[in-house]
């Protein structure tokens, strides 16, 4: 049974940071393109970051400069580290794992506010 668990979302205010992370098990860590997505009520859920088996990264503009996203294969764990965080920012953050097929993590509230 394939799991992600993810951890790290709160309640921030603007130019704070976070670290969010995800544990994953049931699968072969190393060999999935990992990442993260976010999503907003009355929105699609968007690619925030992603990070290859090769270790390959893609940001969306929004993150570009901002978020970091990493992985460690021995710990089947990724993270994303977000820096100067914005209201905007504000969403539900979800972990994802993929290698044809999605699989998803139940999502981590973070909210940026005053």
């Amino acid at each position: 049974q394939v799991q992600l668990v993810e951890s790290g979302g709160d309640l921030v205010q603007p130019g704070g940071s976070l670290r969010l992370s995800c544990t994953i098990s049931g699968l072969v860590f190393r060999i999935y393109t990992v990442g993260w997505y976010r999503q907003t009520p009355g929105k699609e859920r968007e690619l925030v970051a992603q990070i290859t088996d090769a270790r390959k990264t893609v940001y969306a503009d929004f993150a570009e400069g901002r978020f970091t996203v990493s992985r460690d294969n021995a710990k089947n764990t990724l993270w994303l580290q977000m820096d100067n965080l914005m209201p905007e920012d504000t969403a539900v953050y979800y972990c994802s794992a993929r290698l044809g097929r999605y699989y998803w993590g139940q999502g981590t509230q973070v909210t940026v506010s005053s």
